[in-house]
């Protein structure tokens, strides 16, 4: 007999050393013979990383499919792993360093020790977040661990460098970079994170060179003071000449390195002045005006600064118009001048650099903005200052404003990999789910621009580039194979030098799915597995990953008739978890929910079933922990439903044949069984995870724990043994199907039930065949829920009517036709039982003082005039009503007023709307509830 409660934090983790001592995932375990493969391959975690709300609904949703499809008999491999975390992990260690005393930092130890140290740290105490997956649940073959920096690994990315390298897919350019002014590397666009801050909106006034002057048109304002004009302002008011041009910028300091100044070609402010110079004010540089599509005309005052060296829209423009790139800031973010070579050499018009420029020179770069404001302002060549709050671009790591810098980097031709990769999705060779997804996928692979691959770290793949005397590279697997070459190119040995960069980390990750099947080698796991069938995985890293997966598994691998490979057949791309109002969840908000407290207090299937019966497709999940709550009930639910079934004698009967049950009840939920089963698979099959679990839980709740086992009660208290012992056979046989069905959402206590409600299991769960039931018998599934309809709606008129539990009352039938007359008498003992009837009656007239149900061709009535006060009902439903009306209507006016709207914390918002959302429907219910009231007193 099963215990009276599930204790979740004891029972987990006995289940999972079941499974690890079963091996019970490992590759191919539970498949039947020449079954077709099944492969995911995780995305992996960091290794410095600990599980997250993201991570949990991620690997749940793999998870399902994983167990799913291995139930289904097929070869199946969840390939586990980790990333190397290029700057997260070296900043981990060299945090380490200064907390541990040593006074050490990497530099000081040496690029050697310093590795040395990071592997100590990783063998240590990296991967905590793999014994966190387990805890999910997680059923990776946890034997086959992957890691980027494996040998395997790095062979795979050895291989993959120097081959792009030779085929001319991956070069040095001199280019903009986001850069890590604290880190000092370049990160990538996934490492920045946008913030909002207060600053100001500095207008400069420019001096146009050789005396020049212009006739600028303006408005007036209502005061009739002179005011901005702009082209789509119509006519303007007059005209005044000036001698300059205003710019507008957030950044004074890098007005330093401006080398020219943009305007629209069609803005007819500065047509006249395209071709003209200005003078760049403190610096004296004489800056070319262009025209070009990217200043807005109606954007401040439509004439841009440029800085090539500084900004990524400037830097592109700078190339069409070919404006030099001046670079006046240091990689730790001063400002240098002095010995800058760019910086000097554009000043053909000063003989030497003033003393209060000079001052400038060292400074860092936000002192160095009030520097420069200062002296603009001492020279009178500030426009206005406008207060202005933007977008500042911050490292996430480094957590300071990263600058757009021009340095030397490796660089991939993604252009011309994202080509068949663009076409493979478009040719419908790999599918997006949802497939809205697919246009995010084309808008940045048609888009794409080259791919910075290198790092300032120490800590990741060094890149395979030796340099020679002369500074040419030498691209090669092994500084063995380099010196070869070297030695081929200058004819003698020569000393060489190894780029001291190492790879982006997303270089390694782009070729996970078949690296961590052997690759380069041909291994029997990689013509087992590759192509892998589904990619789980969240919408922020598409581009990141998923693209760079597909250029690089379309490039590198092919079948045996020489034909591109995709890595996977579909991109199942899930949405984001944010907390209950809908807010995304940050550390700065408090708003963050730690998944394993949810486990520790809930238990991990509670939160398994809750994140899928939460994941529609394109739709964020708002996770509030109640819910997990309701889950966790859903469970108990299932426990007392086996204990209940134990009690009464149901127990597993191998002789039991759906298709031999005589009995109405069985052949019914045999056949919603049925329905229950395709419906689960259709949904997992379909990436519909919530319509599945849906589908599960409705199945489990209403229809067998509400329903079949109430109408089991009468026969499992009668003395038919023959109807007792097929009840008892086929509940068993129900529930064993229910373990299997919700075993991918809940595995930890379905593997429990199974054990405990047999002594005679060939299988765990987690290998047993996934139930395919065929059995449906139309009449007895239309009987059944006709029953279950009437007694439904036989309820809620008692409880709508206030009728006090103990009260019966007959039930008055009329126009009952053959068939429902037969359903009556069939079912005389359950509906008196369930539906607390008297006596059943069958009548051509409606009785007075009836309340009406319409079921079918006929309507059930419940004389009910002598169990309640009508009047005093009549009351108490007519003041409930007006009591919701009046909360209806606060809500709405609350709802409608903007300012609150506008002003008010969005989950205040959120929480108003809801109250909406049930207040409504419970009104309506008490409508109805006072229209039956005014039936039954005859008004």
């Amino acid at each position: 007999m099963l215990d009276k409660t599930f204790d979740a934090a004891s029972v987990e983790p006995r289940i999972a050393k079941t499974w690890e001592e079963a091996d019970a995932f490992r590759a191919g375990a539970g498949a039947t013979e020449g079954a077709d493969p099944y492969c995911i391959v995780i995305p992996p975690p960091n290794v410095t990383g600990s599980l997250h709300m993201g991570h949990a609904l991620n690997n749940t949703l793999q998870d399902i499919l994983i167990r799913y499809h291995r139930m289904k008999g097929f070869n199946v491999l969840w390939q586990p792993g980790m990333d190397h975390a290029g700057i997260a992990t070296q900043m981990v260690v060299e945090r380490q360093l200064a907390q541990s005393g040593e006074n050490a930092s990497r530099r000081e130890m040496g690029r050697e020790k310093f590795i040395e140290r990071v592997w100590q740290w990783k063998n240590e105490s990296g991967g905590m977040i793999f014994n966190q997956l387990k805890r999910l649940g997680a059923s990776c073959d946890w034997s086959r661990e992957r890691f980027t920096m494996d040998d395997g690994l790095s062979a795979a990315v050895l291989e993959v460098f120097v081959r792009l390298y030779k085929e001319g897919l991956i070069y040095k350019d001199k280019r903009l970079v986001n850069w890590d002014p604290k880190l000092l590397t370049a990160i990538s666009d996934l490492e920045v994170e946008q913030i909002e801050v207060e600053g100001n909106l500095w207008h400069f006034r420019y001096p146009l060179a050789d005396g020049a002057t212009y006739e600028h048109p303006f408005n007036l304002d209502e005061e009739g003071n002179r005011a901005a004009w702009k082209p789509s302002d119509g006519d303007p008011a007059g005209y005044e000449a000036r001698d300059y041009l205003v710019v507008a910028t957030t950044r004074p300091e890098t007005m330093l390195g401006d080398t020219g100044v943009a305007v629209h070609p069609d803005d007819p402010r500065y047509r006249e002045l395209v071709g003209r110079h200005v003078i760049l004010p403190l610096v004296g540089r004489r800056i070319p005006i262009v025209a070009d599509e990217y200043p807005d005309p109606e954007a401040g005052t439509g004439a841009v600064k440029m800085t090539p060296a500084h900004d990524f829209n400037d830097f592109e423009v700078g190339k069409r118009q070919n404006l030099p790139a001046v670079n006046v800031l240091t990689p730790d973010g001063m400002i240098s001048l002095k010995e800058n070579p760019d910086f000097l050499n554009d000043l053909d018009q000063v003989s030497e650099l003033s003393e209060t420029i000079a001052a400038l020179d060292g400074v860092d770069r936000f002192e160095a903005r009030k520097g420069v404001v200062a002296l603009m302002e001492a020279r009178g060549l500030v426009d206005k200052i406008e207060p202005h709050k933007h977008q500042v671009p911050h490292g996430d790591r480094g957590g300071v404003p990263i600058e757009p810098y021009l340095t030397d980097q490796w660089y991939v031709d993604a252009g011309t990999l994202a080509k068949p990769a663009t076409a493979s999705v478009r040719e419908g060779r790999t599918k997006f789910v949802p497939k809205t997804w697919e246009n995010t996928y084309f808008n940045w692979m048609e888009n794409i621009q080259p791919w910075c691959v290198s790092r300032q770290l120490w800590w990741g793949h060094q890149i395979p580039a030796w340099y020679g005397p002369d500074g040419e590279v030498f691209v090669e697997k092994s500084e063995e194979e380099a010196r070869s070459a070297a030695e081929a190119h200058y004819g003698r040995a020569v000393d060489l030098t190894r780029d001291e960069d190492v790879l982006d980390t997303w270089f390694s990750s782009a070729l996970w799915p078949f690296s961590t099947l052997g690759w380069p080698e041909r291994t029997e796991e990689l013509a087992t597995w590759y192509p892998t069938n589904v990619l789980v995985t969240g919408f922020d890293i598409i581009f990141f990953w998923v693209a760079r997966m597909m250029m690089m598994g379309l490039h590198f691998m092919k079948d045996s008739e020489g034909k591109p490979v995709e890595p996977f057949e579909t991109v199942y791309v899930h949405a984001l978890v944010r907390d209950k109002f809908g807010q995304k969840m940050s550390k700065s908000k408090g708003n963050v929910i730690d998944p394993l407290e949810l486990i520790d207090e809930y238990g991990a299937d509670a939160l398994r079933f809750t994140l899928a019966i939460m994941a529609a497709q394109g739709r964020d999940v708002k996770l509030d922990p109640s819910r997990i709550a309701g889950y966790r009930n859903f469970g108990t639910k299932l426990w007392n439903a086996t204990r209940f079934a134990q009690m009464n004698g149901v127990k597993t009967n191998p002789s039991f044949k759906p298709e031999n049950a005589k009995l109405q009840i069985n052949r019914w939920i045999l056949t919603e069984f049925t329905r229950a089963a395709r419906d689960v698979s259709a949904g997992i099959d379909g990436y519909r995870f919530n319509d599945a679990a849906g589908a599960a839980y409705r199945f489990v709740w209403n229809t067998f724990c509400d329903w079949y086992l109430e109408l089991l009660k009468p026969v499992f208290n009668s003395d038919d043994e023959d109807a007792k012992a097929e009840v008892q056979a086929c509940a068993a046989y129900v529930l064993d199907g229910i373990y299997k069905l919700l075993h991918p959402f809940m595995p930890f206590m379905t593997e429990e039930l199974w054990a405990l409600t047999s002594d005679s299991r060939e299988t765990l769960v987690c290998h047993a065949a996934w139930p395919s039931p065929t059995l449906k018998d139309r009449d007895a599934a239309d009987e059944i829920n006709w029953l279950i309809e009437l007694v439904t709606g036989i309820r809620s008129v008692r409880a709508e009517m206030n009728v006090p539990a103990s009260a019966t009352a007959p039930l008055v039938v009329v126009n009952a036709n053959d068939t429902t007359c037969g359903r009556l008498l069939r079912n005389d003992p359950a509906l008196k039982q369930l539906a607390r009837v008297e006596d059943i009656v069958l009548e051509s007239n409606v009785p007075p003082g009836s309340a009406q149900i319409v079921i079918g061709e006929a309507t059930a009535c419940l004389p009910l005039g002598g169990l309640i006060d009508v009047e005093a009902e009549r009351a108490r439903l007519q003041k409930a009503i007006a009591r919701a009306e009046a909360d209806i209507a606060k809500l709405e006016g609350k709802l409608k007023n903007e300012k609150f709207v506008a002003n008010a914390k969005p989950e205040v918002v959120t929480g108003e709307r809801e109250k909406l959302a049930a207040a409504v429907p419970e009104r309506d219910s008490l409508r109805a509830a006072l229209a039956r009231i005014e039936e039954i007193g005859g008004l």
